[in-house]
This record gives structure tokens, C-alpha cells and sequence, in this order.
């Protein structure tokens, strides 16, 4: 009688290690809708992967940010005013300021900024893709694993300086072009600094306004980039919709 326990107890055993074994073979091995076997992702996938996605954010926030009226018709990115010239939007009603126009002077300049960034804007593409191209295995698994906004910090970490290097040239050049009914961006800015800067000179404390524009735009440009390019990369990392072909189905889909 020993013996027959013993003997069901170690059938039992096997019986039972082998559900195990085949539960654990069960959930290595995914399945999709149509039966067939998801393998796991090789590094080569993910590099492939991740540069398709970081191509496509890349491609539709430079799309987006270069058509008309993209910043000045975008509450979130339009260019005001620098901070600097805070105390001539604070002071635009006042009677002396209108009647140098003021108002149409500031509209000038911020619809000229804005076209500014417009026609800049342009200018990273080439940068971005050189920084895709250059995208490493640890930067792939580094981005998959990571925060909802890991692309866009890879890229704004990879190309910032490169692209502020060589935007900020463009953006001047921009600025000395007529954009706005054959006036450019600096001359409508000089425009409204100078008829400003006239009235400040019999207001007590009101400084003179000062401040070159190519730096301040450039800044704002690369900042609505930035943002447009996170929320590509959100689209893509939880919209299946944005995931246009098999690869980044398979990437952002396991």
C-alpha cells in the first residue's frame, strides 16, 4: 500500500510539472488575432522601429510648423512681443502711443516674427534626419523603455545645439526680409522701438526698448518644434491609428 502512494504521489508530480512546463512554453509564445506567433523584438527591429517613428514626428512637426499662418493662427505658439517690450503692450492705450500708431505697429511686428519662424522652420529637417541616422542600439532601447516623451528628448538632446547653431543664421536672415507688405521683420520691430522709444523720452519710468529679435524667435521657434515633435511621438506610442506600417506596429505594439 506504501508503495502504490509513493508511486501515484510521483506520477502526480510529473503530471503536474508538466502543466507547468507547458503554461510556461504557453506564455513565452504571443498569438495574434489570426493565430500567428509574435517573436520577441530583435535589436535590429527596434532600431528600425524607433528611427520610422522618429522620422514620421520629425517629418509632421516640420509639415505643420512651415505652413502659413502655423505660429501667428497657433494660440500656443504664436511669437508676441519680447518680455523686454512688456512695458509698450502694458502702455498701448495710451493716448500719445496712439497716436503713433501703435498698435498696428506691434500687429506688424508680431505677424512679421511669426512668419519669421515659419519660413526657419524649415531649416531642421536636415539636421533631424542626420541625428536619426546616427541613432544607436542602447539610444533605440533607451527611447522604447522610456518616458511617453523619450523620442522627442533624444532629439531635442541630439540636435539642439547643431540646430540652434545653424537656425539662428536663418532666422536673422529671415528677419532682414520683407515678409509683411515689403517691410521686414527688423524694420517693422525698428518702426515700433523707435516710435515707442520717442514717447518714452517725456514718460517718467519708461525705458528705452532695445532688444534684436533674432535670438528671441529663434528661441521660440525651436520651442514650438519641440512640442509639436512630442506630440507626434504621443500620437504614435498610444494612438494604433498613427502606426502606419508594419514596423511600428510591431515596435509600439508589444
Amino acid at each position: 500500500m506504501k508503495f502504490k502512494t509513493i508511486l501515484t504521489l510521483f506520477i502526480l508530480s510529473i503530471a503536474l510539472a508538466s502543466c507547468d512546463t507547458l503554461l510556461n512554453i504557453a506564455d513565452s509564445i504571443d498569438t495574434g488575432s489570426q493565430g500567428s506567433v509574435k517573436t520577441p523584438l530583435s535589436e535590429g527591429e527596434v532600431v528600425k522601429g524607433l528611427k520610422r517613428a522618429l522620422d514620421i514626428g520629425a517629418e509632421n512637426a516640420v509639415s505643420d510648423l512651415s505652413v502659413t499662418n502655423s505660429f501667428y493662427g497657433n494660440n500656443a505658439y504664436k511669437i508676441l512681443l519680447p518680455p523686454e517690450a512688456k512695458i509698450i503692450t502694458d502702455n498701448k492705450n495710451n493716448s500719445l502711443l496712439q497716436a503713433v500708431g501703435i498698435t498696428d505697429l506691434i500687429n506688424d511686428v508680431e505677424k512679421s516674427m511669426n512668419k519669421a519662424a515659419e519660413k526657419a522652420v524649415i531649416k531642421a529637417k536636415p539636421i533631424f534626419i542626420n541625428a536619426i541616422k546616427n541613432m544607436s542600439i542602447q539610444d533605440a532601447f533607451e527611447i522604447l523603455n522610456g518616458g511617453d516623451t523619450a523620442a522627442t528628448h533624444f532629439l531635442r538632446t541630439a540636435t539642439y545645439s547643431t540646430l540652434y547653431s545653424q537656425f539662428k543664421p536663418e532666422v536673422s536672415k529671415v528677419l532682414d526680409q520683407p515678409v509683411m507688405q515689403g517691410v521686414s521683420t527688423n524694420k517693422a520691430w525698428s518702426n515700433l522701438t523707435t516710435s515707442y522709444n520717442q514717447v518714452a523720452m517725456f514718460v517718467p519710468k519708461w525705458n528705452k526698448v532695445n532688444t534684436k529679435l533674432d535670438s528671441y524667435v529663434t528661441d521660440k521657434a525651436l520651442f514650438a518644434l519641440f512640442e509639436q515633435v512630442k506630440i507626434e511621438e504621443s500620437k504614435i506610442r498610444k494612438d494604433p491609428m498613427a502606426r502606419i506600417d508594419d514596423i511600428l506596429k510591431r515596435v509600439f505594439g508589444n
